[in-house]
């Protein structure tokens, strides 16, 4: 009977061990999971802290512009400085463009008639050919000829030049054109304020009366 009881005693302790180990073990796996979740909650936090850390030097290399901005001194100096240089600038192209133009219109000036002298030499040349075939006819009709076509070659040159000779034919007398130096009476209604006689030629250059034509009119 007492070993019975024994038996039944020995096996209710082992039963309690290895509930017991059962138990420990569990316990043991209950603190590793939570070791690591404690590992991980760590981690999480030093990486979150370490991004922070990041984001803030960033933001403080990002940002060293607008601390500059917010200096208002600081700016409305350098803004003068960059004024101050536009001005310099746009003085000295100023200064570049009026010697320019100054140089630009003292060669104007001083070879302006170039255009017109190379024009008229040719003119020249043929009135020095007609001067010395001159000497070697006596034929009027000839040296006539001879004239009318320099004196075309010449109106020829002059209307390249944009001077153009001032019509007086048959014209009612215009004070902007013409100048009176005779007044012819008794022509009738008809020719009344009329230009009678061209005495000399005028020109205009490009429209512009270079020279009045001088005229005799009706009165």
């Amino acid at each position: 009977m007492f070993l019975k009881k024994t038996n039944k005693n020995i096996m209710k302790e082992n039963k309690e061990e290895q509930i017991n180990c059962e138990e420990q073990e569990m316990n043991k796996e209950e603190e590793c999971t939570q070791q690591e979740s404690a590992q991980q909650e760590s981690a999480q936090q030093e990486s979150a802290q370490q991004e922070s850390a990041d984001n803030t030097q960033q933001a403080e290399n990002e940002n060293p512009e607008e601390e500059e901005e917010k200096d208002p001194l600081a700016a409305a100096q350098e803004e003068i400085e960059q004024l101050k240089d536009q001005v310099l600038r746009k003085a000295a192209e100023f200064e570049n463009l009026r010697k320019r133009t100054i140089k630009e219109k003292a060669e104007l000036i001083l070879n302006g008639g170039e255009k017109a002298i190379v024009t008229i030499l040719p003119i020249i040349d043929d009135m020095e050919r007609a001067i010395e075939n001159g000497t070697k006819t006596d034929d009027p009709k000839v040296l006539r000829e001879g004239m009318e076509i320099i004196y075309h070659k010449c109106i020829k040159a002059l209307e390249s030049l944009g001077v153009k000779t001032i019509d007086t034919t048959d014209a009612d007398f215009d004070t902007d054109e013409h100048e009176a130096v005779a007044m012819v009476p008794g022509m009738g209604d008809d020719k009344k304020g009329k230009v009678i006689d061209c005495i000399q030629t005028g020109y205009k250059l490009n429209d512009k009366v270079i020279r009045h034509a001088k005229v005799a009119v009706g009165q």
